[in-house]
């Protein structure tokens, strides 16, 4: 049964409650030849669109999944796309007729069928150095398929501190909901952030660096075990993550302004 014939069989006194809703959690789950179960509904279950990691996914399984999601949902980011599948996607992309919106210096895209509206909240997304934006880009399309303005600033870290500051003002002056902080390294610079705004802060530790650490290790360490208090940290380079977290803050925020 569709949901409309589900709910029409619920009015008329057809089916119970109970078996209603049983055949709606049916209906939210989708399963693609043996190779994926989507969640349909998670959307208007949570307001976060469905997410395709494409970094150990073979191209053929991309490509049914992404056609199965936007037949029933309206947007999909495919995320880590792998060097050699990048132009095939968007060739594939193109060819679905959809919108696309791609991640500056990343391997992420998001897929999109009618407009996406920017009314929900605001984010700020700031990375530490131009090593780090191909994440904080990753962020920023999971906040726009979540319908959040985001407004953006990249390579402000400690090396050059002076730089953050008019940054943060102009965060402050347009009511930024929540802010994700992208650095490597040490990772100081989303500490530094917490000390100085009111605003909730999501660090990403990102994992660029020399030697010891370089692998983001030392990052996360750093943003853990920060002394600073309203910083929370995602996993090494998970940018989807902090995207998802900070949009479900700013849009709640919006509600209830």
């Amino acid at each position: 049964m569709e949901i409309h014939e589900i709910l029409e069989s619920l009015k008329k006194g057809k089916i119970s409650i109970n078996n209603a809703k049983k055949l709606l959690s049916l209906y939210a789950i989708e399963e693609i030849e043996g190779i994926a179960k989507i969640d349909i509904n998670r959307r208007k279950r949570k307001g976060i669109p469905e997410v395709i990691f494409a970094e150990t996914k073979e191209l053929d399984e991309i490509k049914k999944i992404t056609k199965k999601i936007l037949e029933k949902t309206n947007s999909v980011i495919i995320s880590r796309i792998k060097k050699e599948d990048y132009s095939k996607i968007m060739i594939f992309a193109k060819r679905l007729k959809v919108k696309i919106k791609i991640g500056k210096n990343s391997s992420s895209i998001l897929l999109f069928k009618k407009p996406i509206k920017f009314h929900g909240g605001k984010v700020g997304i700031i990375t530490a150095g131009t090593s780090d934006v191909g994440v904080a880009e990753e962020s920023r399309l999971m906040c726009e398929a979540m319908n959040c303005k985001c407004i953006t600033s990249y390579d402000v870290g400690v090396a050059g501190i002076q730089r953050i500051f008019p940054v943060l003002k102009k965060m402050i002056k347009e009511d930024v909901d929540c802010i994700i902080v992208a650095a490597g390294m040490e990772g100081a610079l989303a500490t530094l952030v917490s000390t100085l705004v009111d605003i909730p802060i999501i660090g990403i530790p990102i994992s660029v660096g020399y030697g010891y650490g370089g692998k983001g290790i030392t990052a996360l360490a750093s943003m853990l075990q920060s002394c600073s208090l309203g910083l929370s940290v995602v996993n090494i380079d998970n940018g989807i993550a902090a995207g998802s977290i900070a949009a479900n803050i700013a849009n709640r925020a919006i509600r209830k302004k």
